[in-house]
C-alpha cells in the first residue's frame, strides 16, 4: 500500500462504514513517513507492539459510521499485514536488522566543571552527605543551594 487512504479504503471494505472512519488510525501508523519517506519508516509502528500502542492512542474499539464497533487492533493488524507481506513482525524483527554504527554504542559522560551541580541534583547531594559536608535532607539541601545562588547573584 502506498498511502494511508488506501488502507482506510481497505478497512471500509473489510469492516463496513466509510474510509474516513479509519483514516486517523492509518495516518497514525504511517506518521513516521514525516521523518523518513522510505519503507524503513515502518520500523517505528508496524509491529506487534505498535498494535497495542494504537489501542492506547485510539481506545480498544472504534465505532464506524455503520454503528459497528471494530477493535482498533484489527484495523492495525490489517494495516501492518498489507504493508509487511501478510505478517505482523515483532519490534525485535525490525531492530535486529539495524546496521550498527560506532556512534550508536559509544556513549560518554560529559565532564562538568564549576561549582553548580549538573544533571541529577541527588548525585551532588549524596556526595556532600558522604563527605560529611551536609546533614540536610535532599529537599532542604536544594533549598539552601537555591538561596545561596540567589544571594551570590
Amino acid at each position: 500500500m502506498a498511502h494511508p487512504l488506501h488502507h482506510a479504503e481497505s478497512s471500509a471494505r473489510k469492516f463496513g462504514g466509510v474510509p474516513s472512519d479509519y483514516q486517523a488510525v492509518h495516518d497514525w501508523f504511517d506518521a513516521s513517513k514525516e521523518h523518513l519517506a522510505l519503507f524503513t519508516h515502518r520500523a517505528m509502528r508496524h509491529h506487534a507492539q505498535g498494535l497495542f500502542d494504537a489501542e492506547r492512542v485510539f481506545g480498544l474499539t472504534l465505532t464506524n459510521s455503520a454503528g459497528r464497533d471494530i477493535p482498533v487492533r484489527w484495523i492495525g493488524e490489517q494495516h501492518v499485514r498489507e504493508d509487511c507481506q501478510g505478517r505482523i513482525p515483532s519490534m525485535a524483527d525490525w531492530l535486529r536488522r539495524i546496521q550498527p554504527e560506532p556512534w550508536m554504542a559509544n556513549g560518554h559522560i560529559d565532564r562538568h566543571s564549576g561549582d553548580e551541580p549538573c544533571g541529577d541534583p541527588r548525585v551532588a547531594w549524596a556526595s556532600e552527605v558522604a563527605a560529611g559536608r551536609t546533614v540536610l535532607g535532599l529537599k532542604d539541601w536544594m533549598a539552601a543551594r537555591a538561596t545561596q545562588a540567589t544571594q551570590s547573584a
